[in-house]
């Protein structure tokens, strides 16, 4: 008789991040060739740290006017509510900060973010993060909503969450209820970087969510040996299209310590995203971005398909690389 494959339950708790039940019945090999355990595996090389690798490779610290609160950009804020995740991703560009604080903020610490949100009548968007906010009971999630909702000049609540992968039974009723009775657009944004990660429990998650009235979106992070191909990549980004999910972002990875082993590079990428134009419709497709150390923000970094030849005048390429020229001469 034929000996048993080796299940997930062999996989090493001590070799990994903390991981979820939910993560461990994803895994199918218990090493790094498994695109889910790869992102949860410590590694060797994770002390090997380049000296462009930074503790904030985004810039949060500088564009923090209060704690627990980023201000990039003039019309949106991020909110780190907690530094408390379900998991830890080995990759995470947060990596220094997550389960290393107190947990929640404050009361006495959210009182001034949510007062300098207030003062800023051009701030019309908050981005819920972390750390991941759904770690929060439905209770204090509740609660924190109802303080944003009470901020006349926000339009945007949006939620960057991993949960909805790690632990989909947190998506039950009574949280969808809470999203339903906001006064406020609710955007939520999935983190998920492989299809292997979607079983049927993420897929009722994904159903009931559905429900909700919150629009869904996804971001990805382009990782070595896990999903830098585009037929990996048009797998996951068409199981989201096919769940009313509309991939949003694929991020170049970040610079944070110790993480080059996970790193493509910028024109391995463009060719990955390139590629993909030619394989999946437009509303799967994401925006391939970079966020520019030091805290300067995002830029897409996907490849440009029009070159300037002449006056009015261009070069278009097409998604099987042939060229045209196209003249622009406007009456």
């Amino acid at each position: 008789m034929c000996s048993k494959k080796k299940k997930h339950s062999e996989f090493s708790l001590q070799d990994s991040s903390p991981i979820t039940k939910q993560v461990l019945d994803t895994i199918q090999q218990n090493s790094v060739k498994d695109p889910v355990a790869a992102q949860y595996l410590k590694s060797e090389q994770e002390n090997i740290i380049s000296l462009q690798e930074k503790t904030d490779p985004i810039g949060d610290d500088i564009h923090s006017p209060v704690k627990g609160l980023v201000h990039r950009y003039p019309d949106r804020v991020l909110l780190k509510i907690t530094d408390v995740c379900s998991v830890y991703c080995r990759f995470c560009f947060r990596k220094e900060m997550i389960a290393k604080g107190q947990g929640i903020l404050k009361t006495q610490e959210l009182e001034k973010a949510l007062s300098y949100i207030k003062e800023n009548r051009q701030i019309h968007e908050v981005i819920l993060s972390g750390g991941d906010p759904l770690t929060l009971s439905n209770r204090r999630f509740a609660e924190l909503l109802k303080k944003l909702e009470e901020i006349d000049h926000l339009d945007v609540i949006r939620i960057h969450t991993r949960q909805v992968m790690v632990k989909p039974d947190r998506i039950d009723q009574d949280f969808i209820q809470i999203l339903r009775q906001s006064s406020k657009a609710v955007y939520i944004v999935i983190h998920v970087n492989h299809a292997q990660e979607i079983n049927e429990n993420v897929f009722r998650a994904f159903s009931t969510l559905s429900n909700s009235g919150a629009v869904l979106l996804s971001q990805t992070v382009l990782l070595k040996n896990i999903n830098n191909s585009a037929k990996t990549l048009a797998a996951l980004f068409k199981k989201l299209i096919k769940h009313s999910i509309k991939p949003y972002y694929l991020h170049h990875l970040d610079l944070a310590k110790g993480t080059n082993h996970f790193r493509v590079s910028i024109e391995e990428g463009q060719k990955i995203m390139k590629e993909l134009q030619g394989q999946i419709s437009g509303i799967a497709l994401p925006t391939y971005v970079l966020d520019i150390p030091g805290g300067y923000g995002k830029v897409p970094v996907q490849n440009s398909s029009i070159e300037t030849i002449g006056t009015n005048s261009y070069l278009i390429e097409d998604r099987h690389g042939c060229k045209h020229v196209y003249k622009d001469d406007i009456l």
